[in-house]
């Protein structure tokens, strides 16, 4: 198979058009305005200066810029492989839950050895092994169902959701396992480097990494051929329902790592504390920009996505406003970026 044979990679920032010689400046406006993140990062950037010009004593600070990056970390990284995911087409509405299964396994496995407080990395990387296995194995019973059984991604992706969540109360008697490495907690969980948390140094690099891969690499031309066009894929050459596959186990090992995160964030399973997880996974990644139709994403605009959220949260905290408006807040501009998504595409039609 020759990479010649892809099809090309929709491109996000245009509409595919060439630009005149020498645009005007509404030209370059209007063009930049047409990209799939720039109008959501104007909107993270007025909410930054908002909260700053009403609060400028405590949300500008290192505390709460730090507070922020730290709490959006394990959403940022199960957002990249959903990210993914939505690329071909798809969604995966499982990974909140196969996060919390993820982070259980890796917690009873740690816990089986004996009280695993005192213990060391031999010990955590070993939980770190069954936590990647764990969500690695969803995701691959995600993808053989979507591809090979060619049910609906919504409806195996539901199914599993439910599953993955009563197999972690059954596995866990639905009680929080509260007992895990203590190093796992204080350097993972709540160490930094410098001033930076090893937390939002992992995510970084998980979005780093995944960034290059969508941009950069044939299995990311492959996902964006696949949600461009599934049968033009196929004649391609590409073999879609491997490819669909692999997303989808990809989707799945980074929630097993969310878990694991998430595991020594909280020093505790947190059963009861994932509900909406997949929810807020799903709305960063349209928020930044990636088409529920497919073939168009970014993962920067999937990271400016998670941060919308965070920042609200912080915010609202801040000012003395309910922090139940958050929600209120991230639906309508869920909303909108699915509007303005359908408007570029009607535009793009025409």
């Amino acid at each position: 198979m020759t990479e010649d044979k892809v099809p090309p990679n929709p491109a996000d920032d245009t509409n595919g058009s060439q630009a005149p010689a020498e645009p005007s400046e509404g030209a370059l406006w209007r063009r930049l305005m047409r990209t799939n993140t720039a109008w959501i990062f104007l909107v993270l950037i007025l909410l930054v200066a908002f909260f700053s010009v009403l609060k400028p004593n405590n949300f500008p600070t290192e505390f709460n810029t730090r507070a922020i990056a730290t709490n959006a970390a394990v959403l940022l990284i199960i957002a990249v492989g959903e990210t993914f995911v939505i690329i071909t087409g798809g969604i995966d509405l499982s990974v909140g839950y196969v996060l919390l299964f993820s982070g259980v396994t890796a917690a009873q496995t740690m816990n089986a050895f004996g009280n695993p407080t005192d213990r060391g990395w031999d010990l955590i990387l070993l939980g770190l092994l069954v936590a990647l296995v764990s969500g690695l194995a969803w995701g691959t019973v995600n993808g053989v169902l979507v591809a090979k059984a060619k049910v609906p991604p919504l409806i195996v992706t539901l199914g599993t959701l439910g599953m993955a969540w009563g197999m972690a109360q059954i596995l866990s008697n639905g009680q929080d396992i509260r007992y895990i490495p203590s190093l796992l907690g204080s350097v993972v969980g709540a160490g930094k480097f410098y001033a930076v948390p090893w937390l939002v140094i992992i995510a970084a690099l998980v979005a780093a990494v995944g960034a290059i891969v969508l941009r950069m690499t044939r299995f990311g031309r492959y996902t964006f051929g696949v949600g461009s066009n599934e049968e033009a894929a196929r004649r391609a050459g590409i073999n879609v329902d491997r490819h669909l596959i692999k997303v989808y186990a990809l989707s799945g090992l980074l929630a097993g790592f969310g878990g694991f995160l998430a595991l020594a964030y909280f020093t505790t399973t947190t059963i009861s504390g994932h509900a909406n997880d997949n929810l807020n996974a799903i709305a960063a990644v349209v928020i930044g920009g990636t088409s529920l139709t497919g073939g168009i994403g970014t993962v920067v605009g999937t990271t400016i996505g998670v941060f919308i959220p965070a920042i609200l949260a912080s915010g609202f905290i801040i000012i003395g406003l309910q922090s139940f408006w958050q929600n209120v807040a991230v639906g309508a501009v869920l909303i909108a970026a699915v509007f303005i998504d359908q408007l570029r595409r009607r535009s793009r039609e025409r």
